[in-house]
């Protein structure tokens, strides 16, 4: 077991990532930044009831969004996210739009149809277990799918991922457990994106470890600690974590420190943080400082994005929202068969 802390990193020639990856990188990071950005307006504009999300961690979202196995059932990634996932999903392929529409909640939201808050994933094509609002379950959930992926064989993992704050929960201590037994490992890699502050709360106040990587030692678990904000630490770091999870069949966890750059959520205003490092800007100076992008392209890039995401809200702005009707459609069953099952129940009363 090796960890690995941000003050330990390696030299830069090691870590460096072709220039057609960054380029890439740095055009999924914008448009994540720039989506989170218009979702905030929205929210403030009245054309949605509530926004959380990740400004901050697009860097670290962006590599892990790039390196999942795609696709569906046990033979692939199943992804366990949290709601500050936005730049992973869209380096999946995810249309930016569709994130619109589940901040007006219209009934062409393709997540949940309207009924959840922004940034509340469920894409089962790609395996993305539905995110949810309670702080920290999916990682009481994630052992279950693990299982499967270990049961099917292959090179599928389980990855879940949650908040610094939320590891106080029991979910995150049930996942230490299942996934590490001896002899019953699973091939879970456990994500911590560490961004120092929970809803209120700062870490120095919660924590009394030096790394929450450090409790997964007392598991028998390989642990790291990383620099989110640099996208070669991030993508290099993430890389050799999850091939150990896939060829070993073990469990990893791993931590990540991140930025948040607005704050908690519309809760606590969403306005921008100015003291925190930006992944964007650490990206856009190494772009610049290696000749592979020159400043005018990357702000034409997201002036041009910030224009289509407001054209696109524009657009939304006038979708339907969800008729009454569809009330229990996606909760438990098929609403055909829920209706008959109540008026069976009925007639036997």
């Amino acid at each position: 077991m090796t960890t690995t802390t941000p003050h330990e990193p390696p030299g830069e020639s090691a870590l460096a990532l072709p220039a057609e990856l960054l380029v890439r990188m740095h055009e999924n990071m914008v448009r994540a930044r720039c989506l989170e950005e218009r979702l905030i307006r929205m929210n403030k504009q009245g054309d949605g009831y509530f926004w959380i999300g990740g400004p901050g961690e697009e860097a670290f979202n962006t590599a892990l969004g790039l390196l999942v196995h795609k696709g569906q059932g046990p033979a692939y990634d199943y992804l366990h996210l949290h709601y500050r996932s936005s730049a992973t999903l869209l380096a999946m392929g995810a249309d930016p739009v569709d994130s619109l529409r589940q901040m007006k909640n219209t009934a062409s939201d393709p997540y949940s149809g309207g009924r959840n808050f922004c940034n509340h994933y469920s894409v089962r094509k790609w395996n993305v277990v539905p995110v949810s609002s309670p702080i920290e379950v999916q990682f009481s959930m994630a052992p279950g799918t693990a299982i499967a992926n270990k049961r099917a064989g292959g090179r599928g993992i389980t990855i879940v991922q949650g908040g610094d704050a939320g590891t106080a929960e029991g979910d995150f201590a049930s996942c230490l457990i299942w996934v590490s037994r001896p002899g019953n490992e699973l091939p879970c890699l456990m994500i911590v994106t560490n961004n120092q502050g929970g809803i209120s709360t700062p870490a120095s106040e919660q924590h009394g470890e030096k790394h929450i990587a450090d409790r997964g030692k007392a598991f028998g678990m390989r642990t790291a600690v990383i620099d989110g904000n640099d996208v070669e630490t991030a993508y290099r770091a993430l890389e050799k974590a999850m091939d150990y999870v896939r060829t070993e069949r073990k469990p990893m966890l791993l931590e990540v420190a991140v930025s948040r750059l607005y704050g908690h959520s519309s809760a606590s205003g969403a306005n921008l943080i100015t003291e925190e490092a930006d992944c964007i800007t650490l990206l856009e100076k190494k772009l610049e400082e290696r000749k592979i992008l020159p400043r005018a392209a990357m702000d034409e890039l997201r002036a041009r994005t910030t224009q289509e995401l407001l054209e696109a809200s524009k657009r939304v702005r006038e979708e339907p929202q969800p008729d009454g009707s569809t009330l229990y459609d996606h909760v438990f069953s098929d609403r055909d068969l829920v209706h008959d099952a109540a008026s069976r129940g009925n007639g036997a009363s």
